[in-house]
């Protein structure tokens, strides 16, 4: 009975962590537009969370940098298990018009195991809704 209340709490109330790796922020502006009350994805328990330690999912935008990859992986480490990646737009999932810089690791699979990749050059706010809502299926 324990075991499954967990897992109905884990499913029904996702606390998410955005993190930027260095993109154009068109992603960002699309994922902070999501916390308006137009989409208002409180209502499906998705929560947004300021801090690592509290999220279950980290939602990565931009090409991971030589300068972020330190970061990102602490942030990653800081993260209670279970713990899922989603890389939102073309340069999380491969690095984007800017994967041959000399700076660009490449996509944050490189650096990070990636539950889903959800690609596209800015990801629409209904796209990442979606995408947050199969992630529950899958738990």
């Amino acid at each position: 009975m324990t075991a499954r209340l967990i897992r109905w709490a884990r499913k029904k109330s996702l606390w998410v962590l955005h993190f930027n790796s260095g993109g154009c922020n068109g992603c960002d502006i699309e994922t902070l537009d999501l916390l308006t009350p137009r989409y208002d994805i409180e209502r499906l328990g998705i929560l947004k969370e300021p801090t690592p330690r509290h999220a279950d999912v980290l939602l990565a935008t931009g090409p991971v940098t030589r300068q972020s990859r330190d970061r990102l992986l602490r942030i990653y480490e800081q993260m209670p298990e279970p713990k899922r990646v989603v890389a939102l737009g073309a340069c999380a999932c491969s690095g984007g018009i800017v994967a041959d810089g000399y700076n660009v690791v490449g996509g944050i699979h490189q650096v990070l195991p990636v539950s889903l990749f959800l690609p596209g050059c800015p990801v629409r706010p209904e796209a990442i809704i979606d995408a947050l809502v199969q992630l529950q299926e899958l738990i």
